[in-house]
């Protein structure tokens, strides 16, 4: 590629220039660990709902969704075809027991449903999961800056690192979010004009492209086939990465804690309500770009295809298009290593720092231990980033395989937590330990996708958990009080109100809105098929 060129290096500039200013003016109202974790929950329900689609949406998405599609057709979308249950579930379930324990650490529920250890146990899950996330989003930037500016990949990765890692530093959370919303204005006008550029250069009429990718079959969204060896399917779509998303969403502390800076319940729900409405048209959007971009390039193959929307907009040669391309990308990653650096060092700082070594020291002392964890696992992530680098598959396939080994024992703990009376923290512990051996054995000595490490992991580890529960600590005669159950005769006992604001506040019982969820992801099949038979 040729030179970045004085245009495009300004806009790029001025978009990281926007981000640190930002952070540095909501530093001034950081002056506590809290204020750093949760803000002081006056961001409105829009901007926290935009973050979440931000986060989850990153430069992964931008530049793997379409490297995705191309090689392996629109039949990919059936991955990202289940948000709306998933959403159902998460506000429903979880959203109530993490908002109203008013805690920083969606993993202080752990403790009191089952007991120190389990906590811990999560805990730690998550940081080492959440690390490698952190270090994929890492390595999509990289390709980026080295695409267009020909600098190596690990000056690349350091650098988007130390951008991130500033205006995180400075304004915590609050910074987290409002960045956030300017990176997903930033990432869907790139996105937008790529599509339309797209439109306008295909080598013929759309329809005509269309009707050629169908005959190739790559436009075929909804495979119902029932190998298990097949990635992208409606059944592993709809069972399998459903429980995926279901722990990406409801216990992925990342994703809950930027909710539980909401004013109320209500606000918190909307914003999960946000990305439960959005989210199919963002994947299909970038899924719809791969399968066009195979029909523009007639199918050639790319060195790595995670560059080819970049090799499209240097192709396309407008001025400035590939400065806001790449604040696009930058702004992507940027979106989610902040939300990752925050409750990264959230979780280190809460749960093991404050609970295990210094307990009962001021909210400045854990404010700096806060931020200098912060910088601490923005260094640990870049060795990951960089082996990554060796990587030439599609990004977000390869991030999406990586999560699904974790999902397992968060949906057991989480799943057995709500709806289990018989299970005990020891029973639920050695469960955890036999899901991890069984979804080694399942990805080294099998054939089976790795969407389905999700529904075998989660289904080994409850199994385990309850036998080992009985065997270890015998019949469980009462419910706890932080299962659904528990929660739901608590509410009645003590004479609690359900509602507020017309928002459910107990576990288990659905909003109005939320039964329209199951209806939009009705529409959302529905759509597809026609989609596939009328072009």
């Amino acid at each position: 590629m040729g030179t970045f060129g004085t245009l495009n290096w300004a806009i790029l500039i001025a978009y990281v220039l926007l981000n640190l200013l930002l952070g540095f003016v909501l530093s001034k109202r950081i002056a506590t660990a809290e204020d750093f974790y949760l803000g002081r929950r006056t961001t409105p329900w829009w901007a926290i709902g935009v973050s979440v689609v931000a986060t989850y949406v990153s430069a992964l998405s931008f530049l793997g969704g379409p490297a995705w599609s191309y090689t392996d057709s629109l039949a990919v979308i059936a991955i990202h075809l289940n948000y709306p249950i998933v959403v159902f579930i998460v506000v429903t379930y979880f959203l109530p027991f993490f908002f109203l324990s008013g805690v920083a650490s969606i993993y202080e529920y752990m403790e009191r449903r089952f007991g120190a250890t389990s906590r811990s146990v999560i805990s730690g899950v998550f940081l080492v999961s959440q690390a490698l996330t952190s270090a994929a989003i890492l390595y999509a930037t990289s390709l980026v800056i080295q695409f267009i500016t020909g600098v190596d990949v690990v000056t690349a990765i350091v650098a988007v690192t130390i951008i991130a890692l500033v205006y995180t530093m400075m304004g915590g959370i609050t910074a987290v979010i409002w960045t956030d919303v300017i990176q997903a204005a930033v990432l869907f006008v790139g996105a937008f004009i790529v599509f339309f550029a797209l439109l306008g250069e295909m080598p013929a009429p759309v329809g005509e492209v269309l009707a050629d990718l169908k005959a190739q079959g790559k436009t075929n969204p909804l495979d119902f086939s029932l190998d298990w060896s097949v990635e992208a399917t409606v059944w592993s779509g709809i069972i399998a990465m459903t429980i995926f998303h279901v722990t990406v969403y409801g216990a992925n502390q990342m994703m809950v804690q930027r909710t539980l800076a909401a004013k109320n319940i209500g606000d918190a729900k909307k914003s999960f309500l946000l990305m439960g409405f959005g989210a199919f048209f963002i994947y299909f959007l970038f899924f719809l770009l791969g399968i066009l971009f195979y029909g523009y390039y007639g199918g050639r193959e790319f060195e790595n295809g995670n560059t080819i929307i970049l090799q499209f907009v240097a192709d396309y040669g407008m001025p400035g298009l590939m400065g806001i391309i790449a604040a696009a990308i930058v702004a992507a990653s940027m979106s989610s290593l902040d939300s990752s650096f925050n409750s990264l060092a959230t979780i280190s700082t809460v749960d093991f720092y404050e609970k295990y070594y210094r307990p009962g020291e001021s909210p400045e002392h854990y404010l700096r231990i806060t931020r200098g964890f912060t910088v601490i696992w923005a260094l640990l992530i870049i060795i990951p980033a960089i082996i990554y680098s060796q990587s030439e598959g599609s990004i977000l396939q390869t991030l999406s395989r990586i999560g699904s080994y974790f999902v397992g024992a968060k949906l057991s703990m989480y799943g057995l937590g709500f709806f289990s009376k018989q299970t005990t923290e020891k029973g639920l512990l050695v469960g955890v330990v036999v899901g991890f051996a069984v979804i080694w054995y399942v990805a080294t000595q099998t054939d089976i996708a790795w969407p389905w490490y999700c529904l075998i992991g989660g289904v080994s580890n409850i199994v385990i958990s309850l036998v080992a529960s009985r065997i270890i600590d015998g019949r469980q005669e009462e419910w706890s009080e932080y299962s659904i159950v528990g929660q739901q005769r608590a509410f009645r006992d003590r004479g609690l109100p359900e509602q507020d604001g017309g928002w459910y506040l107990v576990p288990g019982r659905v909003d109005r809105i939320s039964y329209l969820l199951l209806g939009f992801f009705a529409l959302t099949i529905v759509f597809l098929f026609l989609f596939e038979q009328l072009i």
